[in-house]
């Protein structure tokens, strides 16, 4: 079973935080996802939406990748864009870090995480970590020990999390569910397990109804008849394409699947009935619980779920090497844990 990491917030970073309600500075590190483009609009708008009132992002540090293209041609584009919308760019975390009271970790780069976070941790600063939360299993164990022993709060989530139906169905709507299946795009970094790069958002979707308690995982493929039409000839071709398909058993005989797909959607069954799961609201009801973790030092995922999430996704992995067998969370987690606390 995966242990309860349970995080409480250090005196004085909350006393400091409580101290500045009014208005909170946070920073950002790593300029090369989406995401910060539109928080940083949300924060720093004039007036400001309620939900947000007296955060702003006041100073970032320009990180990217130079083995991921996606991440070194945005980071360019994307300083300027924050500069201009009134964001400090600074050339170190450390010099990050006397400006700020908060964190936004954006780099997209799982990888950099755990060394990006600990000096945020070590200078008592709350931190929320945009997906992945690390590039290995490993790292996100060293990553969520290492804010329990500071008693500085971390947290991390995909923003499909808050989606309105599924925080519904997480909320009870359907009674205790018995069943779910979430699909989202899947697309793969070479550098992260399979589904960590964008699969996180399906599977994150599927912990938020299904909960914890999942204890094995099976990996495998499904086959779709895809036809794709030529604008200039306007003549179609229909292809076979392969989708992956993650299927997790709960206690209890529950079951959940995560299956790739070109959009967001899914289902969850309950006592009670049966709902619709896992679609993209934007990213305004993650920036709002982000705010207030921030505000509360509360974060809004227990670091046993974040954990459970990445387990289930390297099991996914496992399953592959494997061919497609049965692999337990336990079995991954262990060598993790092993591993990561040597």
């Amino acid at each position: 079973m995966i242990r309860t990491l349970l995080f409480v917030v250090g005196a004085s970073a909350l006393l400091s935080l409580q101290a500045s309600a009014q208005h909170i500075r946070a920073g950002i590190i790593g300029l090369d996802t989406s995401h910060v483009l539109a928080f940083t609009k949300t924060l720093n708008a004039t007036p400001q939406k309620p939900e947000v009132m007296g955060v702003h992002l006041v100073a970032a540090y320009a990180q990217g990748s130079k083995d991921i293209p996606s991440s070194t041609e945005r980071v360019p584009e994307y300083t300027e864009k924050v500069k201009a919308m009134g964001v400090e760019i600074v050339p170190s975390i450390h010099e990050l870090l006397d400006k700020v009271d908060v964190v936004f970790l954006e780099s997209n780069d799982g990888r950099v995480h755990l060394e990006q976070v600990l000096p945020c941790i070590e200078a008592h600063k709350p931190v929320f970590i945009d997906k992945p939360i690390a590039g290995t299993l490993v790292d996100v164990i060293k990553i969520l020990d290492a804010s329990k022993k500071a008693s500085i709060p971390v947290f991390s989530s995909s923003s499909l999390r808050f989606g309105k139906g599924t925080q519904a169905v997480r909320g009870g709507s359907i009674g205790k569910v018995t069943s779910a299946s979430t699909s989202s795009p899947a697309s793969l970094e070479e550098h992260h397990p399979d589904l960590f790069w964008y699969g996180i958002h399906g599977v994150e979707s599927l912990f938020t109804v299904m909960g914890t308690g999942c204890q094995s995982v099976k990996r495998g493929t499904i086959t779709e008849e895809v036809t794709t039409v030529d604008k200039v000839t306007k003549k179609s071709t229909t292809s076979n394409v392969s989708r992956i398909t993650v299927t997790g058993t709960w206690a209890g005989r529950r079951t959940g699947t995560f299956t790739e797909s070109k959009g967001y959607g899914g289902k969850a069954i309950g006592e009670k009935g049966e709902a619709a799961i896992g679609t993209y609201d934007g990213y305004d009801p993650l920036l709002y619980s982000i705010v207030h973790f921030f505000r509360t030092g509360v974060a809004p995922v227990e670091a046993a779920e974040t954990l459970e999430i990445y387990a289930f996704m390297e099991a996914a992995d496992e399953s592959k090497r494997r061919g497609g067998a049965e692999v337990t969370l336990k079995e991954v987690m262990d060598k993790a844990l092993a591993e990561a606390r040597k």
